[in-house]
């Protein structure tokens, strides 16, 4: 059936956080082709409107393109059923647990649902839903009013900003307020909450300017020197330890020992007589390393693998 975005009630909305990357791939996409997917409604109510389950994301993309109507489909379902069949629907689409938490607060507001009742409609424990529960509770409604918005992502706020409400509410509504609607990724929430942790004077930037403090750390790590893995240390020894051996040997092609006098040449002797022993001992250290890390046939012949 068809019809008009006035008869819709998006009473549901909130429950959904918003991707605006796929939210602009989903307006193209009706641009070109027309929607293809109905949206999910329950039948009409008193008021004439019909309570949106499902689609919100394209009621959003056929109101930008302003369009009148959309299509839809509707269930023969108690509200509180059909919302929970919408989110089984969702199963292939990640759902996180403030979306989780988001419904379950929901349900037990608006449906009277208590813990063991909502731990058996989402097959869960009652400990599973009151975490969830007390995930959105302790979140502020200005941060999750952001995740909703796609300004912050749903994993950063459960990992960095959870935490920062617990210990100082007030700084982690300053933080979220100070990054705007510029969307964060979760690395650059993580260094914020890491900067926040350090104390002051790092705390006071990273709740006045967060986005001049991530410059500032970007900048330091771009000065650091790369920290090498302990197979590049090793490789890269090898390579110098050629490369002092080429230089070496070019030095003694353009007869320098010859030019050295009794007292140097007897000490080149020593030398020469230490590194031999240390290049000996590296070499058949090497050999048997290498000949372990050969891949062997199950006859233990590595010369048939």
């Amino acid at each position: 059936m068809e019809l008009e975005l006035q008869q819709l009630e998006l009473r549901y909305e909130r429950l959904r956080r918003r991707d605006p990357r796929r939210e602009r791939q989903l307006v193209a996409s009706l641009a070109e082709v027309g929607q293809i997917l109905p949206i999910v409604v329950l039948g009409e109510s008193p008021t004439g409107q019909h309570v949106v389950v499902d689609g919100y994301r394209r009621v959003r993309a056929v109101g930008r393109l302003r369009w009148d109507t959309v299509r839809a489909t509707v269930w023969a379902l108690e509200e509180v059923e059909a919302l929970l069949l919408a989110r089984l629907m969702r199963a292939a689409d990640r759902e996180d647990p403030l979306e989780q938490g988001w419904l379950l607060g929901e349900l037990r507001a608006r449906f009277g649902l208590g813990l063991e009742e909502l731990a058996r409609r989402f097959d869960r424990s009652a400990s599973w839903v009151s975490r969830r529960l007390a995930l959105v509770g302790e979140l502020p409604e200005e941060i999750q009013e952001q995740v909703r918005g796609g300004a912050i992502p749903a994993h950063a706020a459960m990992k960095y900003l959870v935490p920062l409400a617990r210990a100082k509410r007030e700084d982690c509504v300053t933080l979220a307020a100070a990054l705007g609607p510029r969307r964060a990724s979760t690395r650059e929430v993580g260094a914020l909450y890491a900067g926040w942790l350090g104390g002051e004077p790092t705390r006071g930037l990273v709740l006045t300017n967060p986005w001049l403090f991530l410059r500032a750390r970007e900048e330091v790590r771009r000065a650091e020197p790369p920290v090498e893995s302990p197979a590049e240390q090793l490789t890269g020894d090898l390579g110098a330890l050629g490369g002092i051996a080429r230089r070496v040997h070019r030095r003694l092609r353009q007869g320098l020992a010859a030019q050295l006098v009794p007292a140097a040449r007897e000490e080149l002797g020593r030398c020469y007589l230490q590194a031999k022993g240390d290049a000996e001992a590296l070499f058949a250290r090497l050999e048997k390393e290498v000949r372990d890390a050969r891949p062997e046939h199950a006859s233990g012949d590595p010369q048939t693998a």
